[in-house]
């Protein structure tokens, strides 16, 4: 780890709140992170049915004390694995930092209120993709899916695009949030968060 990069303080004296904890940590990784990466990304792991498990990588579009969003196509597979399997976890990883974050709890779908908010932010070009793509479904070929977004786009032109009925966001409601910072030695520190009612308890875990 570098001299100029000490152990946080939320590490060497935790605070109450792995949130806050978290919102700070994730605000020094986009004021640090390279110019390269994208700040947002986090690994996503979900299971199928049968136990299964898959992993890849989204966008976080939100954290509060509510939980952590990212939105997807409801018919891809992350999906389909969070409507028999209603659990997730993610991973954060900054490694110029030599930090991780690790969150793991329920999941539940976010209002249409917030999807739609967040469906019209995005560039007109996602919106439009959005209405092409059967997510995770097999594709012929790639004409395919070219010829589907000019149809979105004759269909839309002139016009807004509506966010599809099929398309919106999740938000994993944490129950389980650890900070790992690397050290020296690899005697990294790693700090432990489980909910317990309204409230959370910490320790720390032998790295």
């Amino acid at each position: 780890m570098s001299p100029l990069d000490p152990v946080p303080p939320s590490i060497v004296d935790p605070a109450d709140d792995p949130v806050a904890t978290f919102l700070e940590a994730w605000a020094h990784a986009r004021t640090t992170a390279p110019p390269d990466f994208d700040w947002s990304q986090v690994a996503l792991a979900t299971s199928a049915p049968g136990g299964m498990p898959s992993v890849r990588m989204v966008l976080l579009r939100g954290a509060d004390p509510s939980g952590f969003t990212f939105f997807t196509n409801y018919g891809s597979r992350k999906a389909r694995d969070l409507a028999a399997n209603a659990q997730a976890a993610l991973c954060f990883h900054w490694y110029w930092l030599e930090r991780q974050v690790r969150v793991e709890g329920l999941v539940e779908r976010t209002s249409d209120a917030e999807s739609d908010a967040y469906f019209a932010s995005r560039p007109r070009g996602s919106q439009l993709g959005a209405w092409a793509s059967d997510q995770s479904e097999p594709l012929d070929s790639r004409e395919r899916l070219d010829r589907r977004f000019r149809e979105a786009e004759a269909r839309f032109a002139g016009r807004d695009v509506p966010r599809p009925p099929f398309w919106g966001g999740f938000r994993v409601v944490p129950a389980r949030i650890e900070f790992w910072q690397g050290a020296s030695s690899r005697l990294h520190d790693r700090i432990l968060y489980t909910r317990e009612g309204s409230a959370w308890r910490w320790e720390r875990l032998f790295p």
